[in-house]
């Protein structure tokens, strides 16, 4: 079993005290997304789960505590963008961000640090361009902190676009696609990046750019030192690549405030849930079920 932590809001940023709990306790609630009444209970058990993948834009405040999830095989899906607070209002600055990527690659490695640029927005700010300069800006600053680069394009869910609309953000284009997809395989190239897209339909192997699976069985099974079967995931796109896991987070609690997030529904709804927050719940939002 994989466990997701989290597609669904920062964990690592905001909840890891609370997680961390959960792994001294050995297990979790988790509700239904689509019915929050059905509450499930998940084990933490070490011999149970196979492997852990966090997903988070700010993991600063769980690197102190690192040492007590090592029974487990994990790594971080570590996004860092170049937007500014026009489009990800809470987030430190970029290189506060880009020192705490590194440190967290000292401490565990830069195999199990994936770097994230995703997603890429355009507008007239955001342009080609400036997409062209931050990739190889970051990507200098990280060489040899990690081996893989993940990117994706913007989705337009119907959620995000009243919050994107006086941005004048706008479909991009095949052709631009193209030419960005380009830019970034040459700069990986140059920085000894492996380089994906996340759950993009186009093809753009002649840039030597391959479909991701950002829950990796091979590489949990690699950093585990043991093989364990996997299933796809059939409940994400048909163009993710990833492997079926549990994600213990919940929608309508990520405090980092990006314009773009599809898991974030209210401003008001995020709030509450956040001070509805108990670390020593056996659920994220919610006192624990009796």
């Amino acid at each position: 079993m994989i466990i997701s932590a989290s597609r669904r809001t920062d964990i690592p940023a905001y909840y890891s005290d609370w997680l961390l709990y959960r792994i001294k306790e050995r297990y979790v609630s988790v509700k239904n997304p689509m019915n929050i009444h059905q509450i499930r209970k998940v084990s933490l058990e070490p011999d149970v789960v196979d492997g852990i993948v966090f997903w988070s834009k700010n993991p600063k405040p769980m690197l102190p505590k690192l040492q007590l999830i090592n029974q487990y095989a994990y790594y971080f899906q570590f996004t860092l963008n170049p937007y500014d607070k026009d489009i990800e209002a809470s987030l430190p600055n970029k290189n506060d961000i880009i020192e705490t990527f590194k440190r967290l690659s000292d401490m565990i490695g830069p195999e199990k640090v994936i770097w994230r640029y995703d997603p890429v927005l355009l507008n007239d700010k955001y342009n080609i361009s400036y997409h062209r300069d931050k990739f190889s800006e970051f990507a200098g600053k990280l060489k040899g902190y990690t081996e893989k680069a993940i990117f994706s394009f913007i989705d337009f869910y119907k959620k995000i676009t009243k919050n994107i609309k006086s941005l004048m953000i706008y479909d991009i284009t095949n052709e631009e696609k193209n030419s960005i997809a380009g830019d970034f395989s040459r700069i990986a190239k140059e920085n000894n990046l492996l380089i994906n897209t996340c759950a993009e339909d186009i093809d753009l192997s002649k840039y030597n750019i391959a479909h991701a699976r950002c829950i990796d069985d091979k590489l949990i099974a690699k950093i585990a030192g043991y093989n364990f079967i996997a299933e796809k995931d059939k409940n994400q796109r048909l163009e993710c690549g990833c492997m079926r896991s549990i994600d213990i987070g919940e929608y309508n609690s990520c405090l980092n405030s990006c314009i773009y997030c599809y898991a974030n529904f209210s401003k008001t709804v995020v709030a509450n849930n956040a001070n509805n927050h108990n670390k020593f719940s056996t659920l994220l939002i919610g006192e624990s079920e009796s």
